[in-house]
């Protein structure tokens, strides 16, 4: 793909960030505006099949396989292709699915569509946040990479506005149209994608230096003066870590049985574990399923559930700006272990309320709107926490050879876990009623002892930081260890980057 030419400096990173935060608004979109279609009289019409709680929860689902198999695809192939050429084709599959879904008339041809959505989405959502983390600035990446996961929000509160506003159509227009809006996104990414510079640090791990240090001045803003001091203390400091990582590395079989110093099976782990907890707190369950839940479990009109989706998806956002502050401020442990707390206690009141509006009919409005606030507050917690911190945490914590590969394991266990959830939760609900939400409130508040116990912090760490993470806890535990748990950057950390730099200055010089 050739490049065209490209800004530098500040005007780099807006172009980087667009690129991201935009593509991140179309996996938001995604994710919210099938529910919309789910309860549309013209598309059950078109698909009366979905009136079954298996094939609706299938056809929901289906989008979150693609996306898995494209993140798997993203994982054998993305450190090939680069983050560049990997958002390309995520970008081509991805329009292809959309355009399937709008001529859909036939249920095959809208999950084929609704599959190949979602694998490109896989390899979008997989690619993205790592070539942001890989690009930023330590001091602001944790920022950078948040609001990329806040434009998520942004686009899940545009397709659940969109669904309320469309209510009154009764026509296919209802749902293809906005099934079709999608395609603007992608359209937005392929303006700004050819302006930004490649990840300096893949192009490092696939021995292009003079592309490295052409890049990163880019990013840096010192594109004619490629001996800026700064520029190649940088350059050298992740050569050098880069160095370190390709002498100790292994085969895969053997980083995956834990037969390295870096740790990579442990890093993987981590980083699949919070996709994981990510999806069984059972935001999916509620986000393609909300206005359902609500006319089913709550019982309000459609119009109102639509209503109240919107207005809940404002709050959501609201509450991802606020992340956006206290990522940094807080770190991404703490807010983790209250997010954790939080969600539960949230769903556990939305139990007790829904159990008791089934025993005492009579009180059952006052109690409904109790539920919904409670859906409300979970949204809240979830947005401040959960909905944020993972995508940063699994973009920082993979060594850089298994960067890609880790943070499309960690987007694939998202998937998979969410396909597992949103394909159950209906028929969960017809069987189990109030107690689902129980089962969520239990999920949500087991998260907290495997946060404390085995979570290091990456707040205000370079990303060459990680790895001394490693080198300094031999143990699977991590509570008590200040050096792993504290916000700031630790101070054996500074004094490792300046040897380093030290070192690689030496050895530049002995040559």
């Amino acid at each position: 793909m050739a490049d065209f030419p490209s800004p530098s400096g500040k005007w780099q990173l807006i172009c980087l960030t667009l690129t991201n935060s935009v593509s991140m608004a179309h996996f938001g979109y995604d994710q919210g505006i099938f529910a919309g279609a789910l309860i549309s009289a013209d598309f059950l019409e078109v698909f009366p099949e979905t009136k079954v709680p298996g094939i609706s929860g299938i056809t929901s689902s289906c989008f979150s396989l693609g996306a898995f198999f494209g993140c798997l695809a993203s994982f054998l192939l993305g450190d090939r292709l680069g983050r560049k050429k990997s958002i390309y084709v995520g970008l081509v599959v991805n329009a292809i699915g959309v355009v399937l879904q709008i001529a859909a008339y036939h249920l095959p041809q809208m999950i084929v569509g609704r599959v190949l959505n979602g694998f490109g989405m896989g390899i979008l959502s997989s690619t993205c946040p790592v070539f942001m983390a890989e690009a930023s600035p330590s001091h602001i990446r944790g920022k950078l990479v948040v609001l990329g996961s806040l434009c998520n929000t942004v686009g899940f509160c545009i397709a659940n506005w969109m669904n309320y506003a469309l209510f009154d159509n009764n026509g296919s227009f209802q749902w293809r149209f906005p099934l079709g809006f999608q395609l603007i996104f992608p359209l937005i990414v392929v303006t700004f994608l050819p302006l930004t510079a490649e990840s300096p640090r893949w192009l490092l791990l696939r021995g292009r230096l003079s592309e490295a240090r052409s890049m990163l001045a880019r990013i840096r803003g010192t594109v004619y003066d490629l001996n800026n001091k700064d520029l190649n203390d940088d350059l050298r400091s992740i050569q050098k870590a880069l160095e370190k990582e390709l002498a100790a590395r292994v085969s895969p079989t053997e980083a995956l049985s834990y037969r390295n110093s870096l740790q990579n099976a442990r890093r993987l782990m981590l980083s699949c574990g919070t996709q994981l907890m990510q999806q069984f707190s059972g935001v999916n369950a509620l986000g393609y399923y909300l206005p359902t839940l609500l006319i089913e479990s709550v019982g309000v009109s459609s119009s109102y559930a639509r209503l109240l989706a919107g207005a809940n998806a404002s709050l959501y956002l609201g509450a991802a700006f606020l992340c956006l502050v206290l990522v940094d401020l807080v770190g991404r442990r703490k807010l983790m272990m209250y997010g954790s707390i939080a969600m539960g206690s949230c769903f556990l009141i939305a139990a007790i309320t829904l159990k008791e509006a089934k025993l005492c009919p009579e009180r059952k409005v006052i109690l409904g709107k109790v539920t919904v606030t409670m859906f409300f507050l979970y949204y809240f917690c979830y947005g401040t926490s959960f909905a944020k911190v993972p995508w940063v945490y699994n973009s920082e914590i993979n060594s850089l050879g298994w960067r890609t590969r880790g943070a499309a394991a960690a987007t694939a266990t998202n998937w998979i876990s969410g396909f597992v959830v949103v394909q159950f939760t209906k028929m969960g609900l017809d069987s189990m009623g109030w107690g689902f939400y129980l089962l969520f409130a239990g999920l949500c508040w087991s998260f907290l002892p495997v946060i404390f116990l085995f979570y290091p912090e990456t707040s205000r760490r370079t990303l060459e930081d990680m790895d001394e993470i490693f080198r300094h806890c031999d143990s699977l535990f991590v509570f008590g260890n200040k050096v792993l748990t504290q916000r700031g950057r630790p101070r054996e950390f500074i004094e490792a980057e300046q040897r380093r730099v030290s070192e690689s200055s030496t050895h530049a010089h002995d040559s």
